[in-house]
């Protein structure tokens, strides 16, 4: 597939012949990585949408039952931004039910398949943008990233996924889990396409409150592969991984070293403490935010006599069971008399959390860490909601502390790819997409 960096290259009618192919391509795919009809929404470079970004005049559904036959009455802000960069939504990205899971199982259109190995996961939420770039079958996609909903399904699928600091890039028009967790970013086929969709879509917006007031970013005109900084690194943290990440988390610290970067070792609070704060803040807030889609105001409505049985018999025929799940456990730590217990306390881990990484990051630019502690496991592998829930064990505590983050791909283990991730300073993706093309031109 052609890169975004080539397709800028390209006049109109080259792009029209790209979106042909792209559209044979889909049909003849078996990965379930586009849903519904494409949608083309006019000339430019055509970006695969996740299907819970608005867009205007266009189906949104968030891969869920309760929204089939809602249509966006707006652009999202990202997609009015895309346009005036001469880049045009061209097909809507399955994804886990309203972003709530890893490996796009839960999604009403059926799974998605890794285009590296069809009978193994792409991760989740985004699973469905990471594994159209990682096939083929998209120039760029644009994801949503929670807890890691970019950076894992980039890592499965062996291609690059970045996660904005939160208030980089806008959420208006993104479709609310957990509004101070979520954020928008680019997955793309390598570091240099992420630079340039980061500049597209980043920068203020008066229509988002927790938008930050910086201007758009220069990251791709300031690329610099060759930059050396000091990274941390937290082998402790490494007791939950497989071998092969182990194997290849030793693999890379090597090769920054070998590129002239400064390693050093630092701790961490145990991420067993990352995943119940994470679990807690997130589901209290998806309790709130999924609370709107009670068949009066939105999508699919069950008739009953009653509107009491209105609300019960369209939430509990529009939600998949994940969903159910995490709205249950979000309304019972919100409860009277469980909110000090666990809400205040998760919010008092995240604090803890928060203040870890400024003391790491006081003496490094960069954390190395893994993307998953294991390769990408097959469909069905998990025995409990929970062990899924401990496949984010690396990426959760960024959203929590609001930083930014990319996912590399640095190989393969049992042809299986291998991401690793970059965790930076707020507000410092410069240094994030330097060091990531470094180690994407080392490995090329």
């Amino acid at each position: 597939m052609i890169t975004l960096k080539q397709a800028l290259q390209l006049d109109e009618a080259a792009l029209q012949t790209l979106k042909a192919q792209i559209r044979e391509n889909v049909q003849q795919s078996n990965l379930n990585a586009y849903i519904g009809d494409i949608v083309d929404t006019g000339t430019g470079i055509p970006i695969l949408i996740k299907d819970n970004i608005n867009v205007k005049n266009q189906p949104l559904t968030c891969a869920s039952n309760i929204l089939k036959g809602y249509v966006a009455p707006y652009n999202a802000t990202v997609i009015d931004r895309l346009a005036a960069h001469k880049m045009n939504v061209f097909g809507r990205a399955n994804m886990d039910e309203f972003a709530m899971g890893s490996t796009t199982e839960s999604s009403c259109y059926g799974k998605t398949l890794n285009p590296k190995a069809l009978d193994r996961v792409p991760g989740g939420s985004s699973g469905g943008s990471a594994a159209a770039v990682a096939g083929g079958l998209a120039v760029a996609a644009l994801g949503s990233d929670t807890g890691g909903s970019i950076r894992q399904p980039a890592g499965f699928c062996g291609c690059v996924g970045l996660k904005p600091t939160y208030g980089r890039v806008s959420r208006y028009g993104l479709v609310a889990y957990a509004s101070s967790l979520d954020q928008i970013g680019p997955i793309t086929q390598n570091v240099t396409d992420a630079a340039i969709l980061l500049d597209c879509i980043s920068g203020h917006d008066p229509k988002d409150s927790t938008s930050a007031n910086l201007s758009p970013t220069q990251t791709y005109a300031n690329l610099n592969a060759k930059r050396t900084c000091t990274i941390a690194i937290l082998p402790d943290l490494l007791k939950d991984a497989s071998s092969e990440i182990q194997q290849s988390y030793d693999e890379t610290i090597a090769l920054l070293q070998k590129l002239g970067h400064t390693i050093v070792e630092k701790t961490m609070l145990d991420t067993a403490y990352h995943i119940s704060a994470y679990y807690v803040l997130c589901t209290a807030e998806a309790s709130a935010n999924l609370s709107r889609f009670d068949g009066i105001r939105y999508g699919n409505r069950i008739d009953a006599k009653q509107l009491k049985d209105v609300y019960i018999q369209t939430r509990t025929q529009g939600f998949g069971e994940e969903v159910k799940r995490r709205i249950l456990l979000g309304s019972f730590v919100l409860s009277s008399g469980y909110y000090d217990a666990y809400y205040l306390k998760a919010q008092k881990v995240r604090h803890l959390i928060k203040n870890q990484f400024d003391s790491i990051l006081h003496d490094a630019e960069l954390i190395l860490c893994p993307v998953a502690p294991t390769l990408p496991p097959k469909f069905g592998a998990s025995a409990s909601p929970l062990e899924m829930y401990l496949g984010d064990i690396y990426t959760i505590s960024v959203n929590l502390a609001g930083l930014p983050a990319i996912c590399v791909p640095v190989g393969e283990k049992n042809n299986l790819p291998i991401g690793m991730q970059l965790i930076g300073k707020h507000f410092d993706e410069q240094c994030l997409l330097d060091v990531a093309l470094g180690i994407e031109s080392a490995l090329a």
